[in-house]
């Protein structure tokens, strides 16, 4: 008995390994609940062109701008191919990438882009926009057929551009930073006069009455830091295997593209990055992160969505996003919707990932004056601990809330780009350590709607909190709070909510609690130990 017992051991043991390995990108795309495009697989050709060839010095001091532009420039002319980054230290300033081209980093490569931010000079933000900005590390606009491949760093040279605050570094850090150069302002260091001033900058050129050209903008260039990796308008982009950190802002900034395939990429940020977003994915279509590793200053995995004045009523400028086993480490949240949601997002699909240490663990914001639709969005198999603020949040009173409009009936009105989230479905949902487990926050004129969860179980020392919510779908749903004298669940003007096998840990006396203005309230198949006192809802 005992070696067909051990075969049977193997065999299992096999079986999960060949299950998991069957968890490629084209398993998830497969298994995605909406129809999800086929991820495209790029082509390019076999010629290779080295930047050595080109004039290219791996000597760290050697700025090699140029060499880049000519390799660049060389394998684009001749129709697409390979321009080789061997193995080296690598200084330069800003790359320009252009189409059919793939960059591809040798194990072994190291790009760094220059401190020196005269280096970057000021551009358009996009080929049609009248906006300008310090050129980013490495950009391209309105390309197709272009990828970053290999096993190298690309480092950003962003300690060279953000601002710091002195209360997320410790004081010796702190007086290396003020010794170094740069001003202090409100215990803020800026890395020149120019970087604390550029707001100012900013806003005189906006009164200007003629046009803004790129001069205007140089003596704001300190402030306004570019993105490291920004593409803009361009079609079929592959990222895989490479390493990007120290950027001056988002790290990953794609914006309106269309079939990107993003795979075994780290990303990292200081934990003190101003503005250190690690992926934004911009009103974009077709898009697969995959196995990705995120640690940042600010938002980890985020999804964005602006809308354009040539839009026509109902457009979804984000759809179609698979993100599937990803981890994400330090971050305000892990995987974060907004707060730019005015241009619309549907069919998000968020599976298998983690989340350690993050401020946020599922994070969903907005506000008046940036919202728009965003639906149908599926977060499954989603494991966290050790999460500083809410397990799961969403948000529509984001940062710089204006107020909300009234009719004369003094009841609330529906106003231009109010958030609206609904159809979110959330299942097999684990969270070891949280401050909150789930916060939901809406608004009087347009609830939080239309929230199924389903085998979710968060243990945090504040259960689950919602105003201004309609039709929440609990099923084999367990909160598990420290804090045992306030309900499991607290209900503010909510329309709807129904636990089906819950759950009432053994210290708390109240499950659900409502105020006067929540109704229609179920609880099935949940032991409530005694049912009196358990649920107070309204009178």
């Amino acid at each position: 008995m005992r070696p067909r017992f051990l075969i049977s051991i193997i065999f299992f043991f096999s079986f999960l390994s060949v299950n998991a390995q069957q968890k490629t990108i084209e398993w998830y795309t497969a298994n995605a609940p909406f129809k999800m495009p086929t991820v495209k697989v790029l082509e390019f050709k076999d010629t290779i062109f080295s930047i050595k060839s080109y004039g290219a010095i791996s000597d760290g001091q050697t700025l090699n701008t140029a060499a880049f532009e000519k390799a660049i420039n060389a394998c684009n002319a001749a129709g697409g191919g390979t321009v080789l980054v061997p193995e080296g230290l690598w200084l330069t300033g800003p790359i320009q990438l252009k189409s059919n081209v793939n960059l591809h980093l040798e194990r072994g490569a190291l790009i760094i882009f220059t401190k020196d931010r005269t280096q970057y000079p000021i551009v358009k933000t996009s080929n049609q926009s009248t906006n300008y900005q310090p050129a980013s590390p490495i950009y391209g606009y309105d390309l197709k057929n272009i990828a970053i491949t290999g096993e190298g760093i690309l480092d950003g040279g962003g300690d060279a551009w953000r601002p710091v605050k002195r209360s997320k570094v410790p004081e010796s850090d702190w007086k290396k930073l003020v010794t170094s150069g740069g001003v202090v302002s409100n215990d803020v260091w800026w890395p020149s006069k120019e970087a604390l001033s550029g707001d100012s900058i900013i806003k005189e050129i906006k009164k200007k009455t003629t046009k803004s050209t790129e001069e205007d903008y140089i003596a704001a260039r300190d402030f306004l830091r570019p993105h490291m990796l920004y593409l803009v308008n361009c079609d079929d982009i592959l990222l895989e295997g490479i390493t990007i950190r120290n950027s001056p802002k988002f790290v990953f900034y794609p914006s309106k593209c269309t079939n990107l395939t993003m795979k075994y990429v780290n990303v990292y940020n200081e934990w003190n990055a101003q503005n250190g977003d690690g992926i934004d994915i911009s009103a974009c279509e077709n898009v697969v992160i995959y196995k990705c590793n995120v640690s940042v200053g600010d938002d980890g995995i985020c999804m964005k969505s602006s809308a354009s004045k040539s839009d026509a009523p109902g457009t979804v400028n984000l759809k179609n996003v698979l993100i599937a086993a990803c981890n994400v480490y330090h971050a305000h949240g892990g995987f974060v919707i907004g707060s730019n949601t005015d241009g619309g997002m549907q069919n998000v699909y968020v599976t298998d990932c983690n989340y350690v240490g993050t401020d946020i663990g599922i994070r969903v914001k907005s506000n008046y004056g940036r919202g728009g639709l965003v639906r149908d969005i599926y977060l499954c198999n989603i494991y966290m601990r050790d999460i500083a603020g809410e397990a799961i949040s969403f948000d529509t009173y984001y940062e710089d809330m204006p107020a909300g409009k009234t009719k004369s009936d003094g009841k609330p009105e529906i106003q231009e780009k109010t958030p609206e989230f609904r159809d979110f479905h959330i299942s097999n949902v684990y969270c070891n350590g949280a401050k909150t487990a789930v916060y939901i926050n809406g608004l009087a004129d347009m609830p939080v709607k239309n929230i199924f969860f389903d085998h979710v179980t968060i243990s945090a020392t504040k259960g689950f909190v919602a105003n201004y919510a309609a039709n929440l779908d609990l099923k084999s749903v367990k909160i598990i709070p420290e804090v045992t004298v306030s309900p499991v669940y607290a209900l503010t003007n909510v329309k709807g909510f129904q636990l089906t096998d819950g759950l009432l840990p053994e210290k708390n006396s109240i499950l659900v609690k409502g105020d006067e203005n929540t109704s229609d309230v179920k609880v099935l198949s949940t032991d409530t130990h005694n049912i009196k006192g358990v649920i107070q809802v309204g009178k």
